[in-house]
């Protein structure tokens, strides 16, 4: 285990995904110390909102002047029509001022390296970096960092981050591809729509039967219980118990899945990872888990939460946590389905603290009587909603609905930016 002089020496990145400019901000406002992001081409997320060029600048702009760092991916596997624009897209991101690129294709790649030579290039988890050789053959091309592939247990990622010269970086939550590193043919096949080209349809997800070659027209769930496997449905991702693991192992930066996920989900899951690695670095020997980062963690929504390939057997050398994981695995029922406790219901956008009221951008119908719980970058508190005033034309409302502003009086100083949610009721 690391001493304390060597963690706060080597305090680990957290890089949080980001789908357009409001969830970067909320990014960078819960604690991540980088971002990465996607263009409109080249990116693996076609369907995320992602960045135009003007944007992306804005990015950088908002990003560097909070002292966060940009990734911007271009981590297809490109065609030779997808070249075309390649040269003048990499020279753009450049003059932007972008800390580095993301890629996984070896052309485009070597392409990089000869148009912008002082950018640095990360190797995605779309290469499948799974050994000591690969890292150390993408340190001999130039590659400043590699994304090490999410089949890799603790034993093997650690051998890999004391072993090569080069940064590492580790996925430590989020969805997770079924197929090897995000290698899927099935998207293509059954929507024409190429998962390797940023256009996955998610087949993955969608619900399938098993037909007996001698009884068509028979049609057999495939489901998930303690006997068997939902196969095409992969759980997500989640090492939060785990990262005393990464940091003794040498990871330099650990990352979230998620930048289709939605602006609640990037600044909780960016927020606990924060309080995770913080407490950690502070102080190594009197570190404890807690369970309530655990339970803010299950209150966005998500698919049954597991440990991956990371914890194999006798490579964990946090047995308790690892049981403690486990058995947070097996308590999920209806693991092929999403799960969540919370509605994400508004955004604080302004606070009066004058008048006790803060301004309230309202993403989900609140109503008057509603117990809200706000999550800040340092705190969660609670409050009930007494009284509700429309900004546009000053009128009481009962009820307020997505893209109300409202103004509400608190009972405490609550900060700007913090997120509200309501739990769901279990009727």
């Amino acid at each position: 285990m690391c001493s304390n002089e060597e963690i706060n020496a080597k305090h680990p990145e957290l890089l949080a995904p980001a789908g357009n400019l409001e969830k970067l901000k909320f990014a960078v406002f819960y604690g991540a110390n980088a971002v990465y992001i996607g263009g409109k081409n080249y990116s693996l997320r076609m369907g995320a909102e992602n960045f135009d060029i003007p944007e992306i600048k804005k990015a950088v702009d908002f990003a560097h002047a909070n002292s966060v760092k940009v990734y911007v991916t271009i981590n297809i596997f490109a065609r030779n029509e997808d070249l075309d624009g390649l040269k003048e897209y990499l020279l753009d991101l450049s003059d932007i001022g972008v800390d580095a690129i993301i890629a996984a294709d070896p052309g485009v790649f070597s392409i990089a390296k000869k148009i912008i030579p002082k950018m640095s290039i990360h190797v995605s988890t779309q290469a499948n970096v799974t050994n000591v050789a690969s890292a150390k053959f993408w340190k001999e091309m130039g590659a400043t960092r590699v994304t090490l592939a999410r089949e890799l247990s603790f034993s093997e990622i650690k051998e890999i981050a004391q072993s090569v010269d080069i940064e590492t970086e580790a996925f430590v939550h989020g969805a997770m591809c079924i197929a090897y590193s995000g290698r899927c043919l099935m998207s293509k096949y059954l929507a024409d729509r190429d998962a390797n080209r940023g256009d996955c349809a998610h087949s993955c997800r969608w619900k399938y039967f098993l037909v007996e070659e001698k009884r068509p027209g028979v049609y057999h769930s495939i489901v998930e219980d303690k006997r068997g496997t939902y196969f095409f449905n992969s759980k997500d991702l989640c090492l939060a118990q785990h990262v005393p693991e990464l940091l003794s192992a040498g990871v330099n930066s650990f990352k979230i899945e998620g930048r289709m996920k939605s602006l609640y989900y990037v600044a909780v899951v960016t927020n606990v990872y924060k309080q995770i690695i913080d407490n950690y670095c502070a102080s190594p020997e009197d570190f404890v888990f807690q369970d309530e980062w655990l339970n803010e963690l299950k209150k966005v929504s998500h698919r049954g939460y597991t440990t991956g390939f990371f914890t194999q057997k006798n490579d964990c050398a946090y047995h308790s946590h690892q049981q403690a994981n486990q058995e947070m695995v097996m308590e999920e029922t209806n693991l092929a389905g999403y799960k969540r406790t919370y509605d994400f219901v508004g955004i604080v956008t302004d606070c009066k603290k004058k008048e006790g009221t803060v301004k309230i951008a309202v993403r989900n119908r609140i109503s008057i009587g509603d117990e809200i719980e706000v999550l800040g970058p340092k705190k969660i508190s609670s409050f009930k909603i007494s009284s509700m005033i429309d900004e546009k034309n000053g009128e009481s409302l009962n009820a307020a609905h997505a893209n109300y502003v409202i103004d509400v009086p608190v009972g405490e100083n609550i900060v700007k930016n913090s997120i509200l949610r309501r739990r769901i009721s279990e009727k």
